[in-house]
């Protein structure tokens, strides 16, 4: 990568994400693409992620997972990925990206279809992988707009949405919510919006969440005020850490009576990437744990237990 000031992240940490499988795409290096290992799984033994099996019409081999905008105003104690000085002398500015231009929507969508044609490319050659089901996985038909960073800091997210569209693609959208006036202006929405929430109160929103913005909370709560209003499919997301927001069950049932969404998800916190060195292993629920949360959550705000998917630690409630 050229070392020039229009890249919004340094060259040493583009390369130290492209070890993990990361493929950036653009002029401008703020958007990537990395293959879900849900379509691996897909791929090789037909498991599918629990997406496919609660929202259709969505398809684990044929989701292609992305981000537009590859900083992020909070630095989540859960969060699988890097952030910015969590390894030594992987530094950059992460809110706001260093960069005066942002990628044109269709070009992001067309190079990050090619580069995950290219990930994908590896699975042609395995005796394991249906050679029908390889070919469509080629030619996603969702964009799930959740990989890392803060989607709705790309200033043309539903522009984005429209050109995911022309390809034959539905979006999901997952945000943090600290963003209502971006979500407020997006026209059109996504095919489903993720709002996830990791705590019930301030205090404990500070401490995981360690915002980079003052009023993150403030702009959380006018997010979950917001939805009711919002005409899309629309998912709560919960996240449990065993130990740090397992309490205050009252808060978690009032910001579902004010946000109104149509399924709540509550889902474990995995102890993968760069969050083990921030969270102890112990922070891991089991399945039972998620079971009790979800169970709390249920008889506070009238929602019924739906699914569960143990592989992925997630229960549905709606």
């Amino acid at each position: 990568m050229a070392e020039s000031l229009t890249y919004p992240i340094r060259p040493e940490v583009v390369r130290a994400y492209y070890r993990q499988g990361y493929r950036f795409a653009g002029r401008h290096l703020h958007s990537a693409v990395k293959i879900c290992q849900w379509t691996k799984e897909s791929l090789r033994s037909n498991r599918v992620c629990y997406k496919e099996l609660w929202y259709p019409p969505v398809q684990s081999h044929r989701c292609m997972q992305m981000t537009p905008y590859f900083g992020c105003n909070c630095h989540c104690l859960h969060c699988w990925r890097m952030h910015s000085g969590d390894r030594e002398g992987l530094v950059w500015k992460e809110f706001p990206l260093e960069t005066d231009e942002f990628d044109e929507p269709a070009e992001i969508i067309s190079e990050l279809i090619e580069r995950r044609r290219e990930l994908l490319s590896g699975w042609r050659g395995n005796p394991n992988v249906d050679k029908r089901k390889f070919e469509e996985a080629l030619r996603p038909t969702m964009m799930t707009m959740s990989l890392t960073g803060e989607p709705t800091l790309y200033p043309r997210i539903s522009d984005l949405i429209v050109e995911a569209r022309k390809r034959g693609m539905i979006t999901f959208l997952v945000t943090n919510g600290t963003m209502p006036e971006a979500l407020e202006r997006m026209d059109p929405l996504p095919f489903q919006l993720y709002v996830s929430v990791l705590a019930p109160d301030k205090e404990t929103y500070i401490k995981l969440a360690r915002p980079l913005i003052r009023d993150a909370w403030e702009r959380l709560n006018r997010t979950l005020e917001l939805l009711p209003s919002l005409d899309t499919r629309k998912v709560l997301r919960f996240t449990v850490i065993k130990g740090w927001n397992t309490h205050n069950f009252e808060g978690y049932s009032k910001m579902v009576e004010v946000s109104k969404p149509k399924f709540i998800e509550v889902k474990a916190y995995e102890w993968v990437g760069q969050s083990r060195v921030r969270l102890p292993r112990e922070a891991m629920p089991y399945m039972k744990d998620v079971e009790e949360f979800a169970r709390s959550i249920a008889d506070l705000t009238g929602y019924e237990i739906r699914g569960a998917y143990e592989p992925s630690g997630a229960i549905l409630l709606a």
